[in-house]
């Protein structure tokens, strides 16, 4: 019972300190909230795009694999720069399609535009449209589905027809709640009918969202504005475990289709997708561990600016040690007020910041994904982290403050 009597009195004691210094107990906390926020906000934001793009990744299957001309990793070594091989041409990846014979879907894909204009009448979009030239197996290899409409027919494929499948937020803007099927839109000067609507995976600055038109392969060939334009090959077997077996059968293949022989290296790239995934996966590790470093030194320089601020209490507050001590009041009693008082100060900074923090970041998250992530963990944390700074920051004063004799502590001035 009397430890339980002590421990209140220390907490009441604590807290009318706190209130009687409003101003300082204010400022300390600011600087405690200032880097509790920037740890929580910025490991939020991580967490927020992390999740995004494993939800992303995962619609695409770990099971696909893409054949290019150019290693399209996401490292920045080699300063930069990234090894190109001769242009993968639309001939050679209509070869490779029809001679690969394992349970596979095939997707030839060229890129025509990422900043297109789409127009309807006076209605038109922003510049920063992507325009992707594919075939019928688009929807599957891709992870998208058909909100209404249909898919590209054999002969519109063969003919390179006129004929597009259009994201969703294309459809918002320039046809409202009207049905955009049969209407015909500008993509730049070429006029096209609508067949399709893809269903929406979310607006998303960071992988252009529903932001994107389709259109036959043959066509984009035809349009596309680079001389030599240079295709890539996707394949999706039918389980991961195909997948290591299926890369070294289509390596084998397109090194026939490229006229290599035993003598020759590759002269094409074969990116898994989760490698991609993987590789992007390390660089947000590296983003969370800078994140983290950064509130780590925020929080550094918190915890000095408490300590200093304790021992300015303990100094104003002498007399009223020499007092409580001579009254019976042991170090023990002491330095556990000072340590009380600077864990309270740090978890009143610690909940402003991580309110402060969540907001920043999710902020920052949506804009980039649309994801709102709660991060429990780090929130955990962020309060365990408040309780050790106050602890570290306090334990000095407190021991200062628990050593003082009550005699020349009364004739202090």
């Amino acid at each position: 019972m009397p430890v339980k009597t002590t421990f209140k009195e220390n907490v009441s004691i604590a807290l009318q300190s706190i209130a009687g210094n409003r101003l300082r107990t204010s400022l300390t906390s600011l600087i405690i909230a200032i880097g509790i926020m920037a740890l929580v906000g910025i490991l939020t934001a991580i967490e927020g795009v992390k999740q995004y793009t494993n939800t992303a990744f995962a619609g695409l299957g770990a099971n696909s694999f893409t054949i290019e001309n150019t290693n399209s990793g996401l490292g920045f070594g080699n300063g930069g720069h990234r090894k190109v091989y001769p242009a993968l041409r639309y001939d050679q990846a209509e070869r490779f399609k029809k001679l690969f014979t394992l349970p596979a879907v095939v997707t030839i894909n060229l890129q025509v535009s990422g900043t297109a204009v789409v127009k309807y009448g006076n209605q038109k979009t922003n510049p920063n449209i992507s325009i992707t030239g594919s075939n019928e197996n688009y929807l599957q290899t891709g992870g998208y589905k058909l909100g209404f409409g249909r898919n590209f027919s054999a002969s519109e494929l063969e003919h390179g027809e006129n004929v597009v499948i259009i994201g969703y937020e294309i459809k918002k803007r320039l046809f409202k709640n009207d049905d955009p099927i049969n209407k015909s839109i500008f993509i730049g000067s070429n006029k096209f009918r609508i067949i399709g609507v893809f269903a929406s995976k979310g607006s998303s600055a960071a992988f252009g969202g529903d932001k994107f038109c389709v259109i036959p392969v043959f066509k984009a060939k035809q349009i596309n504005a680079t001389k030599d334009p240079s295709f890539t090959i996707t394949v999706m077997v039918n389980s991961p475990s195909a997948l290591d077996a299926s890369i070294g059968e289509a390596t084998s293949l397109f090194r026939n289709v490229r006229g290599l022989n035993i003598a020759n290296e590759d002269n094409f790239e074969i990116e898994r997708s989760d490698s991609v995934q993987q590789q992007l996966s390390g660089q947000l590790t590296g983003m969370t561990i800078a994140g983290f470093a950064i509130g780590i030194i925020t929080l550094i320089g918190a915890a000095i600016g408490l300590m200093n601020i304790m021992l300015v209490s303990v100094t104003e507050r002498t007399r009223e040690i020499g007092l409580r001590k001579a009254l019976g009041a042991t170090p023990a009693v002491i330095r556990k007020q000072f340590l009380i008082e600077a864990i309270v100060i740090c978890m009143i900074g610690g909940i402003g910041g991580i309110i402060l923090g969540m907001g920043i970041g999710n902020l920052i998250a949506v804009q980039i994904s649309g994801t709102f992530v709660t991060p429990w963990v780090w929130l955990v944390f962020a309060i365990l982290l408040c309780t050790f700074i106050g602890l570290v920051s306090g334990f000095y004063p407190a021991k200062k403050a628990s050593r003082l004799d009550p005699v020349e502590a009364l004739r202090y001035e």
